[in-house]
């Protein structure tokens, strides 16, 4: 593989991991946005998927956010009688976000974007020597 394929594949991990960071850091803004009226929904959990695509121009594969969803996972509930969005009995749907499941995720995509940080470093750091040893 030579030294631009390594660039571009590292780079495309990079720029995934940045869309999924994106996408961590509003669900777990949103954590506790709840609805407005009775029977509203509050806020929706999203969750990314990627997708490997073939670059033909440089027969490379890379990867590439294939779309982004709300999570099907059932809501919460919560008793608060007092608040605009209760039903009848007296509870409020609240988030399928789970603040600890989003900082795991986070975590992983940080230490992800951190190794195809390294690959590219590294592989620069092989150029530089190698046009060193050509130099010499």
């Amino acid at each position: 593989m030579d030294l631009k394929k390594i660039f571009q594949v590292s780079a495309s991990g990079m720029n995934v991991q940045s869309e999924r960071l994106k996408v961590i850091a509003e669900n777990i803004a949103n954590a506790d946005s709840l609805g407005k009226t009775a029977g509203s929904k509050p806020y929706q959990r999203k969750l990314i998927t990627f997708k490997s695509e073939l670059d033909r121009a440089n027969d490379v594969e890379t990867v590439r956010v294939k779309r982004i969803m709300k999570d099907q996972s059932d809501f919460g509930t919560r008793y608060d009688p007092h608040h605009p969005a209760a039903n009848a009995d007296g509870y409020v749907l609240t988030p399928n976000v789970n603040p600890l499941i989003e900082l795991m995720d986070m975590r992983e995509a940080q230490r992800t974007y951190e190794a195809n940080l390294n690959v590219i470093d590294t592989t620069r750091t092989m150029l530089q020597r190698t046009i060193q040893i050509l130099q010499a």
